[in-house]
């Protein structure tokens, strides 16, 4: 446990991120682009990719390629972001000020793994 603090709660973070995957997945649905198949899937297996990414992350063997998982898995959530954007019906009623906010934190997101490799 010599890591900084903050390096555990990037685990927390995720993992926290990924059950919610499971326990309220029409959230997750509702915000799925209109061009992916099997959402109910894809938010599901997104979900447990993150769950493994977190717990990947508390492991010296495996914290590089968590890392670099969460980074791939960030730029993969931009076309959520991106799509949500899009109009107020993929907005789901969250302010565009909001939606346009989460792109700088998404990168910031990444840049925060990024700084443990």
């Amino acid at each position: 446990m010599n890591e900084p603090w903050h390096f555990y709660a990037m685990s927390v973070m995720y993992a926290f991120a990924g059950v919610m995957h499971f326990i309220k997945p029409k959230a997750y649905m509702r915000i799925m682009p209109a061009y992916l198949p099997f959402h109910k899937e894809l938010v599901l297996i997104s979900g447990g990719v993150e769950i493994l990414l977190a717990i990947g992350l508390c492991f010296e063997p495996t914290r590089d390629l968590s890392l670099i998982g969460i980074i791939g898995m960030l730029v993969v959530f931009l076309l959520v972001h991106f799509y949500m954007l899009k109009g107020e019906k993929e907005g789901v009623g969250v302010p565009k000020w909001i939606l346009i906010l989460r792109i700088p934190l998404q990168f910031g997101l990444m840049y925060w793994a990024y700084w443990y490799l």
